[in-house]
């Protein structure tokens, strides 16, 4: 075998371990969506591997929504009834004879809300 005893060795720099990209993921796509991928990347002057890995850098996953803020979604939906049925009441035997159930319904809207934006 013969080498070659004048090599250029300018070249490029080897890669650190870091910076090299030796695991491949495997994904199936629809055609829509491959042609999506395929236009943005494209519009983007960029390869779709590169343009995957952009969008999973900028990219924010956002929780399940937990069984406890499930529960209190129902019940301020349950108070946003209650809020309507009020409203009913209030046009039929005026206002004055429903303000305090009126009162106490907002304390407890205001309760649940503060417990949903504790949880997220």
């Amino acid at each position: 075998m013969k080498t070659i005893k004048n090599r250029n060795t300018k070249g490029r720099p080897a890669k650190g371990p870091a910076e090299k990209k030796g695991l491949k993921i495997t994904i199936k796509m629809a055609i829509d969506e491959y042609t999506y991928l395929k236009t943005k990347a494209h519009e983007a002057g960029i390869n779709q591997s590169e343009y995957i890995r952009q969008c999973i850098q900028v990219s924010i996953v956002r929780q399940r929504i937990t069984p406890e803020l499930m529960n209190h979604i129902r019940q301020l939906s349950g108070m946003a009834n209650n809020i309507n049925q009020i409203a009913h009441k209030a046009n039929a035997a005026g206002y004055p004879g429903v303000h305090k159930y009126c009162l106490y319904m907002n304390e407890r809207l205001d309760n649940v809300i503060s417990k949903i934006e504790d949880d997220c």
